[in-house]
């Protein structure tokens, strides 16, 4: 074990929401034993994002101060379909789906967790065993007037809106999770509050000391207003080429790149404040940027890679570009879209009819080449550079 227990609390509450109780976690702390860390991850998608690995880097910190974590890869549960935050009950995944969903989770998450610490558990294994006559028993345990004091469930109710009764029996088998594991603390994002606290309350029941529970703020995506989500396209995904993951983090806003190095980077937080000092200073915040940039690449790919990204971003942005242009995040409703369309929801044109004038006198350049293809297409994930005329510049990213 590392680090005298208020050491150790300071570095588990950075970045945190909110701990609960805090001095349960001390008491557990001062034991001197390492700790059963506990987070859950429904493998409804197939890759982890940053958005993730909020949870993931806060996991890490538990296993460098010498505490044992609990991947949970919800099997059993994936097949109902967590409702948090949801506003209807959500498709249940098949069983091949979360196998294959599952394999990359397992290949994906090392890229962060020491294997050596890490115990890759499927829950599965004690809520099949669980029967029907355990079920019951756990649905005894709460009534339909506490699960109503959920925020999401209770919204649907008021509104009319279906709620199945499988749903009501999620919180109680993620809960049931941290007895089977006997969890001393559970992680998980601000919306999961209600779940991790039932949690305690089962652990409470089964006689067991309860858990302590962390809660990590969630991270907006691209567009720096919803949540990260696959679903959404306004991800960054781990497993991305070196690339797309730069030209994203590069496509942020000034203003959202500090949430992002706050969440994310293991950078220390004298140094993050020393950035925010040279920026209001008057440096360019695109410096900061690019270091972040290279950070995250390394860590998913390796410091060669982050770079080559560096030096392919710089090429792609030169060529007659300005060193300072906008860059904006356009979110697609389809996997492309047409680059006259591209170029009037950029700003950069005020109609696509202008777009495709444009094109034709050879007036526009994507990357500082010329574009002649009025039927050009630019697909999700792309980033360009591109120039209407000899005075208008956007770098695009589209997500």
């Amino acid at each position: 074990m590392t680090s005298h227990p208020t050491e150790a609390l300071a570095i588990i509450k950075r970045g945190s929401d909110e701990l609960l109780i805090e001095q349960e976690l001390v008491d557990k702390l001062k034991q001197g034993r390492p700790l059963r860390i506990k987070a859950g991850f429904d493998p409804t998608a197939p890759d982890l994002h940053l958005g993730h690995t909020v949870l993931l880097n806060k996991l890490r910190q538990f296993q460098e101060l010498g505490h044992q974590v609990s991947f949970l890869i919800g099997d059993f549960t994936g097949m109902i379909g967590d409702p948090t935050g949801k506003s209807a009950t959500r498709p249940p995944l098949t069983a091949e789906q979360v196998q294959e969903n599952a394999k990359s989770y397992s290949e994906q998450v090392f890229k962060i967790l020491k294997p050596e610490q890490t115990e890759v558990v499927f829950n599965s294994k004690w809520l099949t065993d669980l029967g029907a006559a355990g079920m019951l028993k756990l649905a005894a345990s709460h009534t339909v007037a506490r699960m109503l004091e959920r925020d999401d469930f209770s919204m649907r109710y008021k509104s009319n809106q279906p709620i199945a009764i499988h749903e009501f029996l999620y919180p109680l088998l993620q809960g049931y999770d941290s007895v089977a594991l006997k969890a001393d603390v559970e992680l998980g994002g601000t919306d999961q509050k209600f779940n991790l606290l039932m949690g305690r309350e089962l652990q409470k029941q089964a006689g067991q000391a309860q858990q302590c529970v962390l809660t990590m703020p969630l991270l907006e995506g691209l567009d720096g207003v919803n949540k990260m989500s696959k679903s959404l396209g306004n991800y960054i995904g781990v497993a991305e080429p070196a690339n797309t993951i730069f030209s994203k983090i590069m496509s942020i806003s000034d203003e959202l790149m500090w949430r992002y190095i706050e969440l994310l980077s293991f950078e220390s937080l004298q140094t993050i404040a020393q950035w925010k000092h040279e920026v209001e200073a008057g440096a360019n915040p695109r410096n900061i940027k690019v270091r972040f940039a290279q950070e995250i690449v390394a860590r998913f790919h390796s410091p060669n890679a982050a770079n080559q990204a560096l030096a392919d971003f710089e090429l792609r942005a030169r060529g007659g570009v300005p060193e300072e242009i906008p860059e904006l995040a356009v979110q697609l409703n389809q996997d492309s879209i047409p680059i006259a369309q591209l170029l009037k929801q950029a700003n950069l044109v005020s109609s696509t009819s202008e777009a495709l004038r444009m094109i034709e006198q050879g007036g526009v350049k994507l990357d500082g080449e010329r574009i002649s293809d009025k039927a050009l297409q630019l697909a999700r994930g792309d980033t360009v550079v591109a120039q209407v005329g000899k005075r208008k510049f956007s770098r695009i990213t589209l997500i």
